[in-house]
């Protein structure tokens, strides 16, 4: 047996050791790991649409419950009637003020269906103008537009100032470029500090609380929440069923597009491949997921906003996840 080193000669080039600059870089397992999987489980749960026989079996299931408890409180109230008549009269008046308080939940539900049905209409009007640059069809929208923020204090500043330039606009374009200058786009800045803010709560959470599923729950709690906040903002105000209907028209279209695979592209520029290396999983993962929720943002903005993107230049999540997610590094030149 030779003692001492044994010198084992490879065939073919062998790369030189003392350049470590030409040596390929190996994949890094955290940085790889992190593909923000809380907010791509809540895009696909909230994009997913129900089955036929799902929605045919929570319809039955709904108007089972309802007849059942219908019934039963109409039984206990008739019960307490004859036995004591005064304490019926009391719970008859409370299941009374009960039923009108869901009709007038209903109709709030229907008249912010409306509202968001209003504004997309708009969004299309303004389009249509634009696309033609027809002064009278322009003259329609912004009437409309000025219509729907009347009231708001938070616009009027806006609305002064494009009831005194929208005279002096000859076509459709420069008045609704106006338009969207003067009033909409300090709605912007509004719903874009929304979205810095639902970015920062996901990435701190997934990356400080251990717990299963709490990165789950807290991305989508906030993400509902920060589209709720939006279409407020542009004047939506949308319900419970309202709010439902938008999130799932935006993860449907963050999914197909595809929008919701990919995070380490938006944290990059700003944090370097070096400093997103050395991150632990778990913190990775918080980065991921707040910037997918700033894509999930943007995504709001396009939907809820009442006017096409075209004087002012439309949000980029990159710019937001900087603001949200810059601050918590110092990245040395």
């Amino acid at each position: 047996m030779a003692k001492g080193p044994v010198l084992i000669e490879l065939e073919g080039e062998v790369a030189s050791t003392s350049d470590v600059n030409t040596a390929p870089t190996l994949p890094d397992p955290v940085a790889s790991a992190a593909e923000g999987r809380a907010m791509q489980t809540v895009a696909k749960m909230m994009a997913r649409k129900p089955s036929f026989l799902g929605r045919l079996f929570w319809s039955v299931t709904l108007m089972l419950l309802g007849a059942v408890i219908s019934v039963a409180a109409w039984d206990f109230a008739a019960g307490l009637m004859l036995r004591w008549p005064i304490l019926g009269l009391v719970i008859s008046g409370l299941l009374g003020l009960f039923v009108l308080i869901l009709l007038i939940m209903a109709l709030r539900e229907v008249a912010a269906l409306g509202r968001l049905s209003r504004i997309d209409g708009l969004r299309h009007a303004a389009s249509g103008a634009l696309e033609n640059n027809s002064l009278p069809a322009a003259k329609v929208v912004t009437a409309r537009l000025t219509k729907l923020y009347k009231g708001r204090e938070d616009t009027r500043w806006g609305r002064d100032r494009f009831a005194a330039l929208s005279g002096d606009q000859m076509d459709g374009i420069g008045l609704l470029a106006v338009a969207e200058t003067e009033i909409v786009h300090p709605l912007d800045e509004q719903a874009m500090r929304e979205v810095e803010a639902a970015a920062r709560q996901v990435a701190t959470v997934t990356a400080l609380v251990p717990l299963a599923l709490a990165d789950v729950a807290t991305a989508l709690t906030a993400n509902l929440r920060m589209i709720r906040r939006i279409a407020e903002i542009y004047g939506g105000r949308s319900g419970l069923v309202g709010n439902w209907r938008l999130t799932r028209a935006v993860m449907t279209h963050l999914v197909a597009t595809g929008a919701v695979a990919v995070g380490d592209d938006l944290l990059e520029p700003f944090l370097g491949g070096s400093v997103l290396g050395k991150l632990s999983r778990r913190f990775g993962e918080g980065l991921v997921n707040g910037a997918l929720t700033a894509r999930v943002g943007v995504a709001a903005i396009e939907v809820c906003r009442p006017l096409p993107f075209r004087t002012t230049k439309r949000p980029k999540a990159a710019q937001l996840v900087r603001r949200a997610l810059g601050g918590l590094f110092q990245t040395s030149s």
